[in-house]
């Protein structure tokens, strides 16, 4: 089997981690679900392969029982900061870029996570919008405001992030002013503190707004894609239904992103990243959160088509450091098994499988973000 411990990842998408008295309000096993209903929570997401495997992955890294109870009593002795540091350390990241929009007001700030690797910010497109609009009435000052603060692309930040998928869909279509502006006031009306940006006519007209600068500068722009939590309708998750945006002509130079590996559309994903210059899909949420057999087979769909110069690592981790740990773990772990098959069949050399694990760990991320570094 391929070692592929000693190559350093960039974890080119990931979430800040919560604070500790988040943490602690919050049920452990909750990281290993995209569930949020209590019966899902309390009575079976300690069902799942992902759980199950994973508190033995993480007992081995912390050196205790492979028991909840006893894994929990290990990390309250560590602290999260040493917690953290054995989490990076084991996961040999070299940097990791964070999308911190998830959970605002509950995460610890991007500078904390610095002092463990290499940091840089994903902006998320809805998330600036949202703020904008608590403190602006007039949508011309908004649409001023939101322009601004994308162009030129803020210090630190290496990229845009977007959760249409969550809040309308990626059927994301061209929106006249007009119209946009008369979603502006309904959402306003309908949100007088504070708004939640769920309107599809508003969201597609801000990130054509956004793609738009973007091009310029040639920032990739991320899109969650596939599986995620019952917020999100999965059938309006299938990346097919970007095709509008990827073949416009004015967002060639954009650089997009398929987060999550579009699980469950994986061949989607791996044949849009095989045909469109401009699309590359990663690895992240599906691998850990997927059994390994699942994992490995994600692996192989990407694999079936997409160029090994389109695939990036990421985690997606949230909430807990262990995510990160268990993101690159199995990452690792599946993509030296997808590779030795390959070398077995005849599909790569040895020393091309190499190359391709080196790509999908870090190169492929460096080049794209680079400029932005």
């Amino acid at each position: 089997m391929i070692d592929l411990s000693g190559i350093a990842a960039i974890d080119q998408h990931a979430h800040n981690l919560v604070r500790s008295d988040v943490a602690a309000a919050t049920p452990y096993v909750c990281a290993f679900t995209e569930g949020y209903d209590p019966e899902v929570v309390h009575h079976h997401a300690r069902s799942t392969l992902f759980y199950r495997r994973s508190l033995r992955d993480i007992a081995q890294l912390l050196d205790c029982h492979p028991t909840e109870a006893a894994i929990l009593d290990r990390r309250s002795q560590l602290g999260l900061e040493a917690l953290t540091r054995c989490c990076f350390e084991a996961a040999n990241l070299q940097a990791v870029y964070l999308d911190d929009g998830f959970l605002p007001d509950t995460i610890l700030p991007w500078e904390w996570h610095q002092q463990f690797t290499s940091i840089q910010r994903l902006l998320r497109i809805e998330w600036l919008a949202e703020q904008l609009m608590n403190q602006v009435d007039r949508f011309e000052i908004f649409l001023e405001w939101f322009r601004s603060e994308l162009n030129p692309p803020p210090k630190g930040v290496v990229g845009l992030k977007s959760i249409a998928a969550y809040r309308s869909g990626l059927d994301i279509q061209s929106i006249p002013l007009d119209l946009a502006a008369d979603r502006f006031y309904a959402l306003k009306e309908q949100y007088p503190e504070q708004i939640r940006l769920s309107d599809k006519a508003l969201i597609d007209f801000l990130l054509h707004e956004a793609l738009a600068i973007a091009a310029q500068y040639h920032l990739p722009v991320q899109f969650h894609s596939g599986f995620g939590d019952p917020d999100l309708d999965l059938r309006l998750a299938n990346p097919l239904h970007l095709r509008p945006l990827l073949e416009n002509p004015h967002y060639r130079q954009v650089p997009i992103v398929l987060l999550h590996a579009s699980y469950p559309y994986t061949q989607e994903a791996g044949y849009l990243a095989s045909v469109y210059p401009h699309v590359y899909v990663d690895t992240g949420l599906a691998v850990p959160f997927l059994s390994v057999i699942g994992m490995k087979r994600c692996l192989e769909m990407l694999l079936e088509l997409s160029p090994t110069s389109k695939i990036v690592y990421s985690s997606d981790a949230h909430l807990i450091p262990e995510l990160y740990y268990l993101g690159a773990k199995w990452g690792r772990a599946g993509l030296s098994q997808v590779l030795e098959d390959a070398i077995q069949s005849g599909d790569l050399s040895a020393q091309e499988a190499e190359e391709a694990a080196i790509d999908i760990l870090w190169r492929n991320a460096q080049r794209l973000y680079q400029p932005f570094l």
